[in-house]
């Protein structure tokens, strides 16, 4: 019997999602290494299965931390074998703009400036769905963000939505001030 996808290329194995099963046999290795697993992803692309583990540390991670995990990852996915069907293992960081998905992404990431992009236009926000803002609070799915146009209003304009309406929510880059940055080394 094959497992039927479910929403988001995440497949159910034994009741458990092939993502989550896969989080619970990684972290440890993660840990040993000195590394955050930021997120497991199992996503069809084309015709193929990809397995992303997504990782990260303090100072951000380099291709040795990659292969290290990767050689690990790999090992152990052979022997625990929680995946039926023919995959492909990629490791990377979770890169500048990296997509906030668990509790604690938005617990570390309170105060930083995101992107939202909602499922469905907003309506009271002139239909539009694509938003920007500080992170301001977050508490079971829900999330409020200061808007980005009413950051120089001293008020501040606040929208409150619950994650579920969102396609992704991911930190910004703010590219002006690498830009900024740039122009000033070249002085």
């Amino acid at each position: 019997m094959t497992a039927n996808p479910s929403p988001k290329g995440k497949k159910n194995i034994g009741g458990k999602k092939t993502a989550e099963r896969v989080w619970e046999l990684m972290k440890p290795v993660a840990d040993e290494l000195g590394l955050e697993l930021w997120d497991v992803r199992y996503e069809k692309e084309g015709a193929s299965w990809y397995l992303k583990l997504i990782i990260d540390k303090d100072g951000g991670v380099n291709i040795n931390d990659c292969e290290n995990m990767s050689r690990r990852a790999d090992k152990l996915l052979d022997e625990a074998d929680p995946i039926e069907d023919s995959y492909r293992l990629q490791v990377s960081s979770p890169g500048i703009e990296r997509e906030l998905t668990r509790d604690w992404h938005f617990e570390k990431c309170m105060g930083e400036y995101v992107l939202v992009r909602f499922i469905r236009p907003v309506e009271e926000q002139n239909g539009e769905r694509d938003f920007e803002g500080v992170l301001a609070g977050y508490d079971n799915g829900e999330v409020s963000i200061v808007l980005k146009e009413a950051e120089e209003d001293s008020d501040g304009v606040e929208m409150c939505f619950n994650v579920s309406e969102t396609a992704y929510i991911r930190l910004a880059d703010d590219f002006e001030k690498i830009g900024d940055f740039d122009d000033a080394e070249d002085d």
